[in-house]
Protein backbone atom coordinates (compact mmCIF):
# COMPACT_ATOMS: atom_id res chain seq x y z
CA UNK A 1 0.00 0.00 0.00
CA UNK A 2 2.80 2.36 0.96
CA UNK A 3 4.70 1.47 -2.21
CA UNK A 4 1.62 2.32 -4.28
CA UNK A 5 1.38 5.70 -2.56
CA UNK A 6 5.03 6.43 -3.26
CA UNK A 7 4.56 5.38 -6.88
CA UNK A 8 1.54 7.71 -7.22
CA UNK A 9 3.43 10.65 -5.68
CA UNK A 10 6.36 10.09 -8.04
CA UNK A 11 3.97 9.97 -11.02
CA UNK A 12 2.27 13.20 -9.89
CA UNK A 13 5.64 14.89 -9.42
CA UNK A 14 6.71 13.83 -12.91
CA UNK A 15 3.48 15.18 -14.42
CA UNK A 16 3.91 18.51 -12.62
CA UNK A 17 7.50 18.71 -13.82
CA UNK A 18 6.47 18.07 -17.43
CA UNK A 19 3.71 20.69 -17.12
CA UNK A 20 6.14 23.29 -15.76
CA UNK A 21 8.70 22.57 -18.48
CA UNK A 22 6.02 22.84 -21.18
CA UNK A 23 4.76 26.12 -19.70
CA UNK A 24 8.24 27.62 -19.56
CA UNK A 25 9.00 26.42 -23.08
CA UNK A 26 5.75 27.92 -24.39
CA UNK A 27 6.48 31.21 -22.61
CA UNK A 28 10.00 31.34 -24.02
CA UNK A 29 8.70 30.55 -27.50
CA UNK A 30 6.07 33.30 -27.22
CA UNK A 31 8.66 35.80 -26.02
CA UNK A 32 10.91 34.90 -28.94
CA UNK A 33 8.02 35.21 -31.41
CA UNK A 34 7.06 38.56 -29.91
CA UNK A 35 10.62 39.85 -30.20
CA UNK A 36 10.78 38.79 -33.85
CA UNK A 37 7.46 40.48 -34.61
CA UNK A 38 8.53 43.72 -32.88
CA UNK A 39 11.83 43.73 -34.75
CA UNK A 40 10.07 43.09 -38.07
CA UNK A 41 7.54 45.86 -37.39
CA UNK A 42 10.30 48.30 -36.45
CA UNK A 43 12.28 47.41 -39.55
CA UNK A 44 9.19 47.86 -41.70
CA UNK A 45 8.41 51.22 -40.05
CA UNK A 46 11.97 52.43 -40.63
CA UNK A 47 11.88 51.36 -44.27
CA UNK A 48 8.56 53.14 -44.79
CA UNK A 49 9.83 56.31 -43.15
CA UNK A 50 12.93 56.41 -45.34
CA UNK A 51 10.90 55.89 -48.51
CA UNK A 52 8.46 58.66 -47.51
CA UNK A 53 11.41 60.93 -46.71
CA UNK A 54 12.73 60.33 -50.19
CA UNK A 55 9.31 60.95 -51.73
CA UNK A 56 9.02 64.28 -49.90
CA UNK A 57 12.51 65.32 -51.02
CA UNK A 58 11.60 64.42 -54.61
CA UNK A 59 8.42 66.53 -54.39
CA UNK A 60 10.44 69.44 -53.03
CA UNK A 61 12.87 69.11 -55.93
CA UNK A 62 10.01 69.16 -58.45
CA UNK A 63 8.58 72.33 -56.91
CA UNK A 64 12.01 73.92 -56.73
CA UNK A 65 12.70 73.28 -60.41
CA UNK A 66 9.24 74.51 -61.34
CA UNK A 67 9.86 77.75 -59.47
CA UNK A 68 13.10 78.29 -61.36
CA UNK A 69 11.54 77.71 -64.76
CA UNK A 70 8.21 79.50 -64.41
CA UNK A 71 6.59 82.30 -62.42
CA UNK A 72 3.09 80.95 -63.08
CA UNK A 73 1.56 77.90 -61.39
CA UNK A 74 -1.25 75.97 -63.06
CA UNK A 75 -2.69 72.46 -63.17
CA UNK A 76 -0.91 71.40 -66.36
CA UNK A 77 2.54 71.51 -64.76
CA UNK A 78 4.40 68.34 -63.71
CA UNK A 79 3.91 68.99 -59.99
CA UNK A 80 0.12 68.84 -60.41
CA UNK A 81 0.13 65.31 -61.87
CA UNK A 82 -0.68 62.72 -59.18
CA UNK A 83 1.58 59.71 -58.77
CA UNK A 84 -0.56 56.61 -59.19
CA UNK A 85 0.30 53.65 -57.02
CA UNK A 86 3.66 52.40 -58.27
CA UNK A 87 5.49 49.25 -57.22
CA UNK A 88 8.84 49.76 -55.52
CA UNK A 89 9.68 46.20 -54.46
CA UNK A 90 12.28 45.78 -57.19
CA UNK A 91 14.11 48.88 -55.95
CA UNK A 92 13.92 47.92 -52.26
CA UNK A 93 15.27 44.40 -52.81
CA UNK A 94 19.01 44.02 -52.29
CA UNK A 95 19.27 41.41 -55.02
CA UNK A 96 17.28 42.74 -57.97
CA UNK A 97 17.49 39.38 -59.71
CA UNK A 98 15.46 37.76 -56.94
CA UNK A 99 12.44 39.80 -55.89
CA UNK A 100 9.88 37.02 -55.57
CA UNK A 101 10.30 36.78 -51.80
CA UNK A 102 10.61 40.54 -51.27
CA UNK A 103 7.78 42.48 -49.67
CA UNK A 104 5.56 44.32 -52.13
CA UNK A 105 5.99 48.06 -51.64
CA UNK A 106 3.71 50.53 -53.39
CA UNK A 107 3.98 54.31 -53.34
CA UNK A 108 1.40 56.88 -54.39
CA UNK A 109 1.18 60.60 -53.81
CA UNK A 110 0.10 64.01 -54.93
CA UNK A 111 1.12 67.66 -54.68
CA UNK A 112 -1.77 70.10 -54.30
CA UNK A 113 -1.74 73.88 -54.37
CA UNK A 114 -2.97 75.23 -51.05
CA UNK A 115 -3.44 78.71 -52.51
CA UNK A 116 -6.20 77.29 -54.69
CA UNK A 117 -8.30 77.22 -51.50
CA UNK A 118 -9.79 79.94 -49.32
CA UNK A 119 -7.29 80.76 -46.59
CA UNK A 120 -8.82 81.09 -43.11
CA UNK A 121 -5.82 83.23 -42.14
CA UNK A 122 -7.15 85.93 -44.51
CA UNK A 123 -10.20 86.50 -42.29
CA UNK A 124 -8.19 88.62 -39.85
CA UNK A 125 -5.54 91.14 -40.91
CA UNK A 126 -3.66 93.38 -38.48
CA UNK A 127 -6.09 92.64 -35.68
CA UNK A 128 -9.22 93.47 -37.70
CA UNK A 129 -11.67 91.47 -39.82
CA UNK A 130 -10.80 91.49 -43.51
CA UNK A 131 -14.06 92.51 -45.32
CA UNK A 132 -13.31 90.84 -48.67
CA UNK A 133 -12.35 87.53 -47.03
CA UNK A 134 -15.34 87.62 -44.69
CA UNK A 135 -17.63 88.08 -47.70
CA UNK A 136 -15.91 85.22 -49.55
CA UNK A 137 -16.33 82.86 -46.62
CA UNK A 138 -19.90 84.07 -46.20
CA UNK A 139 -20.67 82.96 -49.74
CA UNK A 140 -18.92 79.63 -49.09
CA UNK A 141 -20.93 79.06 -45.90
CA UNK A 142 -24.14 79.84 -47.80
CA UNK A 143 -23.15 77.42 -50.59
CA UNK A 144 -22.52 74.67 -48.01
CA UNK A 145 -25.71 75.50 -46.05
CA UNK A 146 -23.69 76.29 -42.94
CA UNK A 147 -25.04 78.82 -40.40
CA UNK A 148 -23.56 82.30 -40.70
CA UNK A 149 -23.34 82.43 -36.91
CA UNK A 150 -20.52 79.89 -37.09
CA UNK A 151 -18.59 82.17 -39.46
CA UNK A 152 -19.06 85.08 -37.07
CA UNK A 153 -17.90 82.89 -34.20
CA UNK A 154 -14.80 81.86 -36.16
CA UNK A 155 -13.87 85.47 -36.92
CA UNK A 156 -14.38 86.56 -33.30
CA UNK A 157 -12.35 83.67 -31.96
CA UNK A 158 -9.55 84.28 -34.45
CA UNK A 159 -9.40 87.90 -33.30
CA UNK A 160 -9.22 86.76 -29.68
CA UNK A 161 -6.55 84.15 -30.41
CA UNK A 162 -4.41 86.63 -32.35
CA UNK A 163 -4.75 89.22 -29.60
CA UNK A 164 -3.71 86.70 -26.95
CA UNK A 165 -0.69 85.54 -28.93
CA UNK A 166 0.51 89.11 -29.51
CA UNK A 167 2.69 90.95 -27.01
CA UNK A 168 0.45 92.53 -24.33
CA UNK A 169 1.76 96.07 -24.88
CA UNK A 170 -1.73 97.56 -25.06
CA UNK A 171 -2.93 96.02 -21.81
CA UNK A 172 -3.43 98.27 -18.85
CA UNK A 173 -1.42 95.97 -16.64
CA UNK A 174 0.02 92.47 -16.54
CA UNK A 175 -2.96 91.00 -14.69
CA UNK A 176 -5.39 92.13 -17.40
CA UNK A 177 -3.12 90.67 -20.07
CA UNK A 178 -2.92 87.36 -18.20
CA UNK A 179 -6.70 87.24 -17.79
CA UNK A 180 -7.25 87.92 -21.49
CA UNK A 181 -4.78 85.22 -22.46
CA UNK A 182 -6.42 82.70 -20.10
CA UNK A 183 -9.87 83.14 -21.67
CA UNK A 184 -8.70 83.27 -25.31
CA UNK A 185 -8.87 80.15 -27.50
CA UNK A 186 -5.76 78.38 -28.75
CA UNK A 187 -4.51 79.80 -32.03
CA UNK A 188 -5.14 77.22 -34.77
CA UNK A 189 -2.34 76.23 -37.13
CA UNK A 190 -4.14 73.72 -39.36
CA UNK A 191 -7.68 73.50 -40.66
CA UNK A 192 -8.56 70.58 -38.40
CA UNK A 193 -7.74 72.83 -35.43
CA UNK A 194 -10.78 75.04 -36.12
CA UNK A 195 -12.74 73.09 -33.54
CA UNK A 196 -10.52 74.91 -31.01
CA UNK A 197 -12.53 77.99 -31.99
CA UNK A 198 -15.83 76.28 -31.25
CA UNK A 199 -16.70 75.06 -34.75
CA UNK A 200 -18.43 71.65 -34.91
CA UNK A 201 -16.54 68.77 -36.47
CA UNK A 202 -19.17 68.53 -39.22
CA UNK A 203 -18.51 72.15 -40.21
CA UNK A 204 -14.75 71.62 -40.37
CA UNK A 205 -15.29 68.52 -42.47
CA UNK A 206 -17.56 70.43 -44.86
CA UNK A 207 -14.98 73.21 -45.25
CA UNK A 208 -12.05 70.86 -45.90
CA UNK A 209 -12.38 70.57 -49.73
CA UNK A 210 -12.60 74.35 -50.15
CA UNK A 211 -10.57 75.96 -47.36
CA UNK A 212 -7.15 75.78 -45.77
CA UNK A 213 -5.24 77.42 -42.93
CA UNK A 214 -1.80 78.68 -43.91
CA UNK A 215 0.89 80.37 -41.80
CA UNK A 216 0.33 83.74 -43.50
CA UNK A 217 -2.36 85.55 -45.52
CA UNK A 218 -2.23 84.57 -49.18
CA UNK A 219 -3.93 85.52 -52.45
CA UNK A 220 -6.08 82.97 -54.26
CA UNK A 221 -4.45 81.33 -57.29
CA UNK A 222 -6.94 81.71 -60.14
CA UNK A 223 -5.17 78.96 -62.10
CA UNK A 224 -5.75 76.23 -59.50
CA UNK A 225 -8.93 77.18 -57.62
CA UNK A 226 -12.00 75.03 -58.21
CA UNK A 227 -15.29 76.38 -59.55
CA UNK A 228 -16.80 76.27 -56.05
CA UNK A 229 -13.93 78.27 -54.57
CA UNK A 230 -14.01 80.79 -57.43
CA UNK A 231 -17.73 81.34 -57.05
CA UNK A 232 -17.19 82.06 -53.36
CA UNK A 233 -14.08 84.22 -53.72
CA UNK A 234 -15.00 86.35 -56.74
CA UNK A 235 -17.89 88.84 -56.27
CA UNK A 236 -20.90 88.36 -58.58
CA UNK A 237 -19.55 84.99 -59.78
CA UNK A 238 -22.14 82.21 -59.82
CA UNK A 239 -21.34 78.51 -60.08
CA UNK A 240 -22.18 78.23 -63.80
CA UNK A 241 -19.89 81.10 -64.79
CA UNK A 242 -17.15 79.73 -62.56
CA UNK A 243 -17.39 76.32 -64.25
CA UNK A 244 -17.09 77.97 -67.68
CA UNK A 245 -14.10 79.90 -66.38
CA UNK A 246 -12.43 76.70 -65.21
CA UNK A 247 -13.18 74.95 -68.53
CA UNK A 248 -11.56 77.79 -70.47
CA UNK A 249 -8.59 77.79 -68.12
CA UNK A 250 -7.92 74.13 -68.92
CA UNK A 251 -7.22 75.09 -72.55
CA UNK A 252 -4.90 77.99 -71.76
CA UNK A 253 -3.84 78.92 -68.24
CA UNK A 254 -3.84 82.54 -67.08
CA UNK A 255 -0.50 84.33 -67.20
CA UNK A 256 -1.66 87.38 -65.23
CA UNK A 257 -4.51 88.28 -62.93
CA UNK A 258 -5.69 90.81 -65.53
CA UNK A 259 -5.93 88.04 -68.14
CA UNK A 260 -7.93 85.92 -65.73
CA UNK A 261 -10.33 88.75 -64.90
CA UNK A 262 -10.84 89.43 -68.60
CA UNK A 263 -11.55 85.78 -69.35
CA UNK A 264 -14.04 85.53 -66.50
CA UNK A 265 -15.71 88.89 -67.07
CA UNK A 266 -14.82 90.02 -63.55
CA UNK A 267 -15.55 93.60 -62.54
CA UNK A 268 -12.51 95.49 -61.25
CA UNK A 269 -14.22 98.76 -60.38
CA UNK A 270 -17.34 99.88 -58.59
CA UNK A 271 -18.99 98.81 -55.36
CA UNK A 272 -18.36 95.16 -54.52
CA UNK A 273 -15.82 94.71 -57.33
CA UNK A 274 -12.99 92.21 -57.13
CA UNK A 275 -9.64 93.46 -55.83
CA UNK A 276 -6.61 92.30 -57.78
CA UNK A 277 -4.52 92.10 -54.60
CA UNK A 278 -6.69 89.22 -53.38
CA UNK A 279 -5.75 87.04 -56.36
CA UNK A 280 -2.66 85.70 -58.10
CA UNK A 281 -1.51 83.23 -60.76
CA UNK A 282 1.31 81.69 -58.70
CA UNK A 283 1.67 80.04 -55.30
CA UNK A 284 4.02 79.64 -52.37
CA UNK A 285 2.32 76.95 -50.27
CA UNK A 286 1.75 73.35 -51.35
CA UNK A 287 0.58 70.18 -49.61
CA UNK A 288 2.55 67.00 -50.34
CA UNK A 289 0.68 63.77 -49.63
CA UNK A 290 2.36 60.41 -49.75
CA UNK A 291 1.06 56.91 -49.12
CA UNK A 292 3.27 53.85 -48.83
CA UNK A 293 2.05 50.26 -48.64
CA UNK A 294 4.68 47.76 -47.57
CA UNK A 295 3.65 44.18 -46.92
CA UNK A 296 0.75 44.18 -44.44
CA UNK A 297 1.28 47.78 -43.33
CA UNK A 298 0.62 51.16 -44.88
CA UNK A 299 1.45 54.72 -43.87
CA UNK A 300 0.06 58.00 -45.15
CA UNK A 301 1.69 61.37 -44.51
CA UNK A 302 0.87 64.95 -45.42
CA UNK A 303 3.36 67.83 -45.37
CA UNK A 304 2.93 71.54 -45.89
CA UNK A 305 5.84 73.10 -47.77
CA UNK A 306 6.61 76.70 -48.62
CA UNK A 307 8.48 77.63 -51.78
CA UNK A 308 10.64 80.68 -51.29
CA UNK A 309 13.00 80.85 -54.24
CA UNK A 310 15.38 79.13 -54.52
CA UNK A 311 14.43 76.71 -51.71
CA UNK A 312 11.40 74.70 -50.65
CA UNK A 313 11.13 74.24 -46.89
CA UNK A 314 8.85 72.02 -44.84
CA UNK A 315 6.49 73.93 -42.53
CA UNK A 316 4.96 70.90 -40.84
CA UNK A 317 4.68 67.18 -41.42
CA UNK A 318 2.05 64.84 -40.05
CA UNK A 319 1.45 61.13 -40.27
CA UNK A 320 -2.24 60.74 -41.00
CA UNK A 321 -2.77 57.01 -40.64
CA UNK A 322 -1.26 53.58 -40.16
CA UNK A 323 -3.71 51.04 -41.55
CA UNK A 324 -4.17 47.71 -43.22
CA UNK A 325 -3.23 47.26 -46.89
CA UNK A 326 -4.82 49.90 -49.11
CA UNK A 327 -6.14 49.50 -52.64
CA UNK A 328 -6.11 52.20 -55.31
CA UNK A 329 -4.27 55.46 -55.70
CA UNK A 330 -4.24 58.54 -53.54
CA UNK A 331 -6.94 60.96 -54.51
Amino acid sequence: MRANRQHGAALLTAMLTVTLVATFAAAALWQQWRSVEIEAAERSRTQMQWVLNGALDWARLILQEDGRNSQVDHLSEPWALPLQEARLSSFLAVDKSNTQDALDAFLSGQISDQQGLLNVRNLVLEGKPNPSSVLAFGRLFAMLNLPKSQLNLMVDQLLAADAASAKPTAAANASEAAAAEATAPFKPYRLEHLHWLGLPTATVRALTPYATLLPAPTPLNLNTASAEVLSAAVPDMDRARAQQWVAGRATAHFKTVADAFKAGGVRESGTGAAEAKDFSVNSRFFAVRGRLRLGDSSVQEVSLVERVSPTVKVIWRQRESVTAPLVGSLQ
